[in-house]
Order: C-alpha cells, then sequence, then structure tokens
C-alpha cells in the first residue's frame, strides 16, 4: 500500500491508495518544522488512519523539499516513524505537475500561500526558476496578497471603508499585527491568512485591484521569464492551490489577453496524485 503526503506551507494533506479517508496536519516545510513537530504529525497520521503494516511506499511532495540537505532530513524522519518503507520525497512543485497535468506537458503554477511556476515535459520539470521565498518572492500569492494589504493597511493608504472592514475581519491591534510579522514563527502563513478579506471582496474595487496588481505581477515574474527560458510551446498553465481556486473568476480574466490559457485549477492537488499514483 502506498501513503502519500502533499505539503505546502500551510497544510500537509494525507492520503492512502485504496482509502477514502485523507489526514491533514500542519504544513511540514523542513525549513520551519522542528523535528519534533514533524514527528508529532506522523503520529497523528497514524491516529486518523491505520497505516498498515504492509506499506510499501512513501510519496512526500514538500515545499522546502528541494534542498538536498533538508529532503534526505524528511526521508529519515518519514523512516523513522513508519519504518523501512521506499520513501520518495519530492518538491511540491513536481507533486503539483503530476496532480494537475499527469503525464502530459504544460506550463504549471502554484497559487497558493506561496507562488511557483515550472515547465513541466509530462516526466519532469525540466525548466524552473529560482524560488525566493515569501520575503523577495511568491508573487502573486495569498502571503504576496496579504503583504499589499497590511502595507496599505498600516500606512494608511487603505480607503477608509475597506480600511474598517479589513479591521473588522482581522480583529489586531497594529502592534499585534507588526508583531505577527516580525516576532512570531511562521509569517508566511500568517501573512496568507489575510489574503481571504480580498478574495472575498473582490468585486469591491480596491480588493480587486489588489488581487489583480499581485496577479499581473505573477505573470511578468516569474511566468513570462520561465516561458522565454523554456521556450515552450504550450501556452495552457494549469494551477494546483486553494487561493487561485478561491479567485478563479478573476484569474481567468487577467489571463485573457495574456499570451496564456488557464487550463485546470485545482484546489487540493492530493486527489491528482492519488490518481497519478494508483495508474
Amino acid at each position: 500500500m502506498i501513503l502519500i503526503a502533499d505539503s505546502g506551507s500551510t497544510k500537509t494533506t494525507w492520503a492512502l491508495i485504496g482509502s477514502e479517508n485523507k489526514v491533514v496536519t500542519e504544513g511540514l516545510n523542513p525549513h520551519f518544522t522542528s523535528d519534533n513537530a514533524f514527528l508529532s504529525a506522523c503520529c497523528a497520521v497514524s491516529q486518523g488512519f491505520p497505516v498498515p503494516d504492509s506499506l510499501s511506499s512513501i510519496f512526500f511532495y514538500g515545499a522546502g523539499c528541494g534542498n538536498p540537505t533538508q529532503r534526505e532530513r524528511v526521508a529519515n524522519l518519514l523512516r523513522l516513524h513508519f519504518g523501512s518503507a521506499d520513501i520518495h520525497v519530492e518538491t511540491d512543485m513536481l507533486g503539483a505537475c503530476r496532480a494537475v497535468s499527469g503525464r502530459k506537458p504544460s506550463l504549471v503554477g502554484i497559487l497558493g500561500t506561496g507562488s511557483n511556476a515550472c515547465h513541466y515535459d509530462g516526466t519532469r520539470i525540466d525548466c524552473q526558476l529560482a524560488s525566493t521565498g515569501y520575503i523577495l518572492g511568491d508573487k502573486g500569492s495569498a502571503n504576496h496578497v496579504g503583504r499589499i494589504l497590511l502595507n496599505d493597511y498600516l500606512t494608511g493608504v487603505m480607503p477608509q471603508k475597506e480600511r474598517q472592514l479589513f479591521h473588522n475581519a482581522v480583529d489586531l491591534t497594529d502592534t499585534q499585527l507588526m508583531d505577527a510579522v516580525y516576532h512570531q514563527p511562521n509569517a508566511n502563513r500568517f501573512l496568507a491568512s489575510l489574503a481571504p478579506v480580498a478574495a472575498k471582496n473582490v468585486d469591491n474595487d480596491y480588493f480587486g485591484s489588489v488581487i489583480r496588481d499581485a496577479l499581473q505581477a505573477w505573470c511578468l515574474d516569474p511566468l513570462q521569464p520561465l516561458m522565454q527560458r523554456a521556450r515552450c510551446k504550450e501556452e495552457r498553465l494549469n494551477i494546483v492551490g486553494g487561493f487561485a481556486k478561491a479567485i478563479e473568476p478573476t484569474l481567468r480574466q487577467c489571463f485573457e489577453h495574456a499570451k496564456l490559457t488557464i487550463g485546470t485549477i485545482l484546489a487540493d492537488p492530493i486527489d491528482g496524485l492519488l490518481a497519478y499514483h494508483s495508474s
């Protein structure tokens, strides 16, 4: 039996092939997660559904797993908890490719808490620009939108009506907001948690413009440079991510006049990964 995990920065979804049950734990990006926290999540998986002794393989697709040292660390932690199953630790980007494109070539994007993009040849990622993380990169993502909203709110740029709506939704003082960004762990998750205010009010002129500006930034960097470097002929962009799904109509509209056609948008890649590994 095969255990599959898809781990972003916010949550990790675990599933066994042949079982309808899923277990959701916290995001397990190894750059931000301690060994104890990782093993605690593994315990929650074992409690959520019985992992059989006949477990043959584990496929773990995770944010932060592109670094060889962290990839080996994740494999060792999985081995420590689940035993000597055949363990494969891959990036969340490859997981997104397999989930949303199967074995067909396409451009693939992740648009959730963070963002990324690559060209997938149907087997492997053959072109991907460097991911610079939530401070320098993650254009178009939930935490990018959250950064814009928070900056506009704290500096008084946000219009008064929208400012009141944002304040009611967040319900934190300015000091608490700054503390969450600069002194508390997982600032990327916190910033991403602010984005639903805009997503739920996308028809509002201000909130809609914030989302469109963030998507335009994603299109210009990294999507357009990626297309040029990959010299790809595919114009279809398949996307994985809960934030992408939440803003799907606006996302498709923003790309109407671009050179890219939005194909499939999948909120959670786990079902696509189950289908991929079942075949």
